[in-house]
Order: structure tokens, then C-alpha cells, then sequence
């Protein structure tokens, strides 16, 4: 049996300005390196051979603090195919202002449809596209894995590995460093949990499985 380990990277500086952030290498908040730091506190009984990043610093951080504080001194390896939605003309807008410049409705559209990308950026659907080639190709390897990634990149790795439809996908939540537990015999997933340090996940997969 081999284990999946899926950690979207803590909070960043463009996250606590709420800030569309895409591609733009911002760092970790303080709160965000605290969060890093509690996801190797869950992690710490779990084997792990092996860690890919994006090439955004977010990510990267996060993945390096996690592997300091567990001990681990194992390959890390960085692929922009790993990174967040690009999100094109919206990058460093604050939300809020894009809302009134663009009109609340076309940002929701923007930010919560599948296949409508922003004026220059991606749609889901064009991450997904990016994303999951990349990933079957390291999936493959017979090791524990650990991917420390972006709310969107993991979106695509989540809907590829339950076959999650469009719809279910985009209400799919991935929390700040709460990594998500995959367990795999024979490449099927025989086990499924979210690890969190608050009383309440701030994740959420709208469907449920029997493993």
C-alpha cells in the first residue's frame, strides 16, 4: 500500500489582503508559517518517500518547513506544472474591487465556473489540463508521496482521483495546510481522510465514499 499526501500551502500575504494571487510568487503570512508547522504535527507517524512543490514560493516554504520539523532529508522536487490557477488580469486586484469593477456576477463566474477562464488566465479546466499529466507521471512511482500545491492544482488531483463531476469539484474546498490522506492498494483508494489542528475543517468535499 502506498499513501497520496496532498498539503495546500498556509496562508499568504495576498490571502490575508484577499487578493487574487495566480502565478505571483508571494510569501507565507506568519499565520501561514504557523499553519506549515501544525501540518507536520499531523503528518508526523506518516512514511514519506518522496515531495513535489510548484514553483512558487508559497508552496515551496511550506513544503520545507514541513520536512525540517518530521526530519526529513529527502528529494524535493519543483514543477510549475504543480502551480495555482493563473488567473490572468486579476492577479493583485483585490477581490472586493474586482467585484465592482467587473460586476460581482462575472467574478463569480470567473472564480466558480469550470471551463470560463479570466481575461488572460485559466479556467479549472485548463489547470486540470496542466496539472494531471504531470501528476499521473509521478504518481506512478511506487513510493509515499507528498505534494505541497495550490487550492486549484489540488482541485484537478482531487476531481481526477473520485472522477468528481464539474459541479461537485468547483464547491470542493481545500484548506490551509490540512493535508488530505490518501491510501492506495493496486492504484485503488482504500482509504480517505482530512487532517486538521482546528476543532472544525476548513475543507470540504461535497461527496462521500464507502472505501
Amino acid at each position: 500500500m502506498k499513501k497520496l499526501i496532498l498539503v495546500r500551502h498556509g496562508q499568504s500575504i495576498y490571502n490575508l489582503q484577499n487578493r487574487f494571487t495566480g502565478w505571483k510568487d508571494v510569501d507565507l503570512t506568519d499565520k501561514g508559517i504557523q499553519e506549515a508547522h501544525n501540518a507536520a504535527i499531523l503528518l508526523k507517524d506518516y512514511k514519506i518517500d518522496n515531495s513535489y512543490t510548484s514553483n512558487l514560493k508559497r508552496a515551496q516554504k511550506t513544503l520545507s518547513i514541513i520536512l525540517k520539523d518530521l526530519k526529513l532529508d529527502i528529494p524535493i522536487i519543483k514543477d510549475e506544472r504543480l502551480n495555482e490557477r493563473d488567473y490572468g488580469s486579476l492577479v493583485d486586484q483585490n477581490k472586493e474591487e474586482a467585484a465592482a469593477k467587473y460586476g460581482a456576477n462575472q467574478v463569480q463566474i470567473w472564480r466558480r465556473s469550470y471551463d470560463i477562464p479570466p481575461p488572460d488566465g485559466e479556467s479549472l479546466k485548463d489547470t486540470y489540463n496542466r496539472c494531471i499529466p504531470y501528476f499521473k507521471k509521478i504518481f506512478n512511482l511506487d513510493e509515499n508521496i507528498l505534494i505541497s500545491a495550490h487550492g486549484n492544482s489540488i482541485r484537478a488531483i482531487v476531481k481526477y482521483l473520485f472522477n468528481i463531476s464539474e459541479e461537485d469539484i468547483l464547491k470542493t474546498e481545500i484548506g490551509w495546510c490540512e493535508p488530505w490522506i490518501f491510501t492506495f492498494d493496486d492504484d485503488k483508494i482504500i482509504n480517505f481522510k482530512i487532517l486538521h489542528s482546528d476543532e472544525e475543517s476548513n475543507s470540504n468535499l461535497p461527496i462521500k465514499f464507502d472505501f
